[in-house]
């Protein structure tokens, strides 16, 4: 069993690009959980930590560019979601840096937790404005 499933109601927009990247961190979220379950956390955190960084501010730049085009009402709330989670990451991998341990389970627990509560309260706004006619 994956330490983060997908489900129904993570689905913003049926499948499609936001869809794909959540999808995609899930996958990452449980690549570095293996590992650190398997005690390689250590030793893969640091690459993982890396793209993770990467894809996460490339989606969330898509998402925002998605939410001014179909001209999203709590764009700006939203946005301040978004940058206090990138500083949340680079906060960790400053501490990853330092030589902090528990780098990589407080990785997988503050990613899960972002994806579950983040896409199923906040994106999931976007998700119902989206079906609005």
């Amino acid at each position: 069993m994956a330490y983060f499933e997908w489900a129904d109601d993570l689905a913003i927009d049926a499948g499609g690009p936001i869809d794909q990247d959540h999808r995609h961190l899930v996958d990452m979220v449980n690549a570095l959980h293996t590992a650190t379950s398997e005690g390689r956390g250590r030793e893969v955190v640091g690459p993982i930590l890396e793209e993770l960084i990467a894809y996460t501010d490339a989606h969330l730049r898509r998402e925002e560019q998605e939410m001014a085009r179909v001209r999203f009402p709590t764009l700006e709330e939203h946005l301040r979601w978004h940058r206090k989670f990138i500083a949340d990451l680079n906060d960790l991998r400053q501490r990853y840096e330092t030589g902090s341990v528990t780098v990589a389970a407080q990785l997988s627990m503050v990613l899960r937790d972002w994806l579950s509560l983040h896409i199923r309260r906040s994106d999931r706004e976007l998700r119902e404005f989206l079906k609005q006619p």
